[in-house]
């Protein structure tokens, strides 16, 4: 799996869009590997909507309250997609600083690197005869001898 992304932030009050995009390997495609998602450390600002945010208004306002905001969801595609692309807005900031974004693709690779891991797990079979052996071939073994002995004679 590799997993891309770019910050874009035109100048004034914009909001910065992540947009990234997760390619499958091959081999990852043909272990079967369901669609994952899971709960970034990306907080969602207030009105995401807006691709503005002015100075005094949410993000802006001088409240830090990312910890209670919701944050994104980050995905990878089934087996079925071999790419998958989202575009989110982050929350506008001064510096422009967004290590939550490394962190959460950090997280994401290590649940799909389970999910991985669990679908290897599942051998391969290739099942295609079956041989009589053990406890029933020891109790089946005289009579079978014996009749090949008698047909060997010429008495069966």
């Amino acid at each position: 799996m590799r997993i891309t992304w770019k910050i874009e932030k035109k100048r004034g009050n914009l909001r910065p869009v992540l947009t990234y995009t997760v390619t499958l390997e091959d081999f990852e495609r043909q272990l079967a590997t369901p669609p994952l998602s899971i709960t970034s450390l990306i907080p969602e600002p207030p009105e995401s909507w807006q691709e503005h945010c002015w100075p005094g208004q949410h993000e802006r306002a001088g409240q830090d309250d990312a910890g209670e905001r919701p944050c994104y969801q980050l995905s990878i595609p089934s087996h079925k997609g071999r790419h998958g692309s989202q575009s989110l807005r982050l929350p506008w900031r001064e510096d422009n600083s967004y290590p939550e974004v490394e962190a959460s693709f950090r997280l994401l690779r290590e649940a799909f690197a389970s999910e991985l891991e669990r679908a290897g797990a599942s051998r391969p079979m290739h099942e295609n005869s079956l041989e009589l052996g053990g406890t029933a071939l020891r109790s089946v073994a005289p009579a079978i001898l014996g009749q090949r002995f008698l047909e060997a004679v010429g008495k069966a």
